[in-house]
């Protein structure tokens, strides 16, 4: 059965959505006025882990993952958020590391983060651009959205690339 909660956080509005205990969804939902397919149901084991997990993510106790996530996409593109997925926190990954640690070519990778379905807990936001410019992202606000996250990390990206702070160039991703 599927299972979907609204949870609110300082960025935000997401949509968590789980089935058999995992979660196959967490998007932000900003400008969406109506939800479509099943009702909102908080009942879930797994949307109650998400939700902790994310309360703690905002509260700044960070924490790894801890609830069961199926990223439905093709093989490469799992590839790509698995690799974004071991980037930790406080660090950044260009999309050229990534594509050299799978093999392959920085737009594919910038594709698949634009499709990631597991916003902020696969952190696509701690991907950047070439000479750490902050690239593109497609939730929230936009790059709003991700500065603020890349903030609430401790990592600073300057308006004219380069990353500053707690980022580390080439993590391991």
């Amino acid at each position: 059965m599927i299972a979907s909660l609204i949870i609110a956080t300082p960025l935000g509005a997401v949509l968590v959505r789980t089935e058999d205990e995992q979660i196959f969804g967490l998007s932000w939902i900003a400008g969406r006025k109506r939800m479509h397919g099943s009702a909102m149901r908080a009942n879930s084991p797994g949307l109650k882990a998400a939700q902790g997990w994310l309360d703690d993510y905002f509260a700044g106790t960070f924490r790894p993952v801890d609830f069961a996530v199926r990223a439905e996409g093709s093989d490469f593109q799992r590839r790509v958020w698995q690799a974004i997925a071991e980037i930790p926190r406080g660090q950044t990954a260009t999309y050229g590391d990534i594509a050299r640690a799978i093999r392959s070519a920085p737009r594919a990778v910038g594709g698949a983060c634009g499709a990631n379905p597991i916003a902020v807990a696969v952190p696509c936001h701690r991907v950047l651009a070439a000479g750490g410019r902050i690239g593109g992202y497609s939730g929230g606000a936009g790059l709003d959205t991700k500065r603020a996250l890349l903030g609430h990390e401790g990592i600073t990206v300057s308006p004219r690339g380069g990353r500053a702070a707690s980022s580390q160039e080439g993590s391991n991703p």
